[in-house]
């Protein structure tokens, strides 16, 4: 028997399989991302649909850069394990939903192939915020980076997510096919809208007939998913070991909770996604800025306070009464700057929230979350912190946020973040009279209506001063 999972292995009873003949999957879905979080959230999703209304809506998974999870996929024939754990123990199950896996780096033709036939109806997306080369200031596309840079330039040899949407979408309009739907899974605000307007730039830029085609044809619903997955780890593959009594090189840990929110605006079918909780609404936005501004912006909150305090984890963050009072302080703040939620108790959901940042079961590391915070503040921080001071508040929540992060920054001299030269140069050159202003020096970083507030300024410098 083989020492890695596979379709041959034999798995104990407790472990939930596929409840579908994968022989007879079909391809009908391709994502890129091949990353924890779409193992255990859109894989998982498409899974419970199969099993609820059987059809041709297999996965083709594809990795942008690293060949690593592709090649483990690979061996295992497109299988993974997924385990929930929370306090009640840990239950795990196989996926087998994915039906090929790419590394679009070293097979690219065989990626725009498959986004040129007619079989693929919808394209998903989990890249993170940074893969879509969004210009800080403009909205646009930011030709300094290196993906966007390279597909304006190589439009028939694209590298990044953009790059390969409008090539398939070009190729498939060149044959008269009907388009796919783009479905973007990241923590964007409004991403179906924001992945529209990425995909038109360089649309027009190639051809002012294909970006019109585009804008007719193509649609590009919004979607808001949660669920908190951490990077896998020795001991998460250790855990699947001795669960399945095989190897699983994809193994991951995860909570029970998981939530997709889509708009319903599909231009050739959908799998039955409900059939996993997901729920088809007109508009996501109210959904996605509670998701953002609660949890996401919370996580980061924790996550540098983590760091600051030499915390590994969120759940050892929430180990400590202080640091719970503080989570619970800024979600009451982000909640004042949200509309009402449809169905939605935001009393319970904020609660649901410290539930689920306390699970001991989970180790989501700091360091993870913490990750391309340049990325992440505008939606999560910055844009909440706006509109409080336009409401009369002074703030002060989100400027402990923005403080615990320059604090980290200035202390540690480093960070995993793709302004990270900028970012670490203004933590260099901060002056304690005020640790804001060289950060405010950098294009686009810090939004006017923020750098122009001296007291929101000031209550900044005085939470970074409070944490070093």
């Amino acid at each position: 028997m083989s020492s890695h999972l596979s379709a041959e292995t034999k798995l104990p009873s407790s472990v939930a399989m596929p409840g579908y003949d994968r022989n007879d999957l079909h391809p009908g879905i391709l994502h890129f991302g091949l990353g924890a979080f779409h193992r255990a959230h859109q894989g998982i999703h498409t899974q419970r649909a199969l099993q609820s209304e059987f059809g041709p809506w297999g996965i083709v998974a594809v990795n942008l850069r690293s060949p690593e999870p592709v090649e483990a996929l690979a061996a295992q024939d497109g299988l993974y394990s997924i385990t929930v754990r929370d306090s009640d123990g840990e239950t795990s199950e196989v996926v087998g939903a994915t039906v090929d896996w790419l590394c679009a780096a070293t097979d690219r033709e065989r990626v725009l192939t498959y986004l040129a036939s007619p079989f693929i109806h919808i394209v998903t997306l989990t890249v993170s915020e940074k893969a879509y080369g969004l210009h800080p200031s403009t909205g646009g596309l930011d030709e300094t980076h290196p993906g966007i840079a390279n597909d304006l330039a190589n439009p028939d040899a694209p590298v990044g997510a953009v790059g390969y949407l409008v090539a398939g979408l070009a190729s498939r309009r060149d044959k008269g096919m009907r388009p796919f739907t783009i479905l973007c899974c990241d923590n964007l605000p409004s991403n179906g809208k924001v992945v529209r307007r990425l995909v038109l730039d360089m649309a027009e830029r190639r051809d002012a007939e294909l970006a019109k085609w585009i804008r007719e044809e193509v649609t590009f619903p919004s979607s808001m998913v949660d669920r908190i997955v951490p990077a896998a780890t020795d001991d998460s593959r250790t855990r699947a070991k001795s669960l399945l009594g095989v190897e699983d090189m994809l193994a991951l840990d995860t909570e029970p909770f998981m939530q997709w929110v889509i708009e319903d605006a599909f231009v050739s079918g959908r799998p039955a996604w409900e059939a996993g909780g997901a729920l088809f609404v007109e508009n996501v936005e109210p959904y996605e800025k509670m998701k953002l501004r609660l949890l996401n912006g919370s996580h980061t909150m924790i996550a540098h306070l983590g760091l600051l305090k030499g915390l590994e984890c969120v759940r050892d963050v929430m180990a400590v009464p202080e640091f719970v009072a503080m989570t619970k302080d800024h979600m009451r703040a982000a909640a004042a700057t949200l509309d009402p939620v449809p169905g939605i108790d935001l009393d319970f959901y904020m609660n649901q929230l410290i539930e689920r940042f306390s699970n001991r079961a989970i180790a989501h590391r700091n360091i993870q979350i913490a990750m391309d915070s340049s990325q992440k503040l505008p939606q999560r921080i910055f844009s909440p912190a706006i509109e409080a001071l336009a409401n009369g508040s002074d703030g002060g929540s989100f400027a402990r946020v923005v403080g615990l992060w320059i604090a980290a920054l200035i202390r540690f001299n480093d960070c995993n973040d793709p302004r990270r030269d900028e970012l670490l140069n203004a933590a260099r050159t901060a002056d304690a009279r005020d640790y804001t202003a060289s950060f405010v020096a950098i294009d686009g970083l810090i939004p006017p209506q923020l750098a122009q507030s001296r007291a929101w300024r000031d209550l900044v410098s005085r939470e970074v001063a409070a944490w070093l």
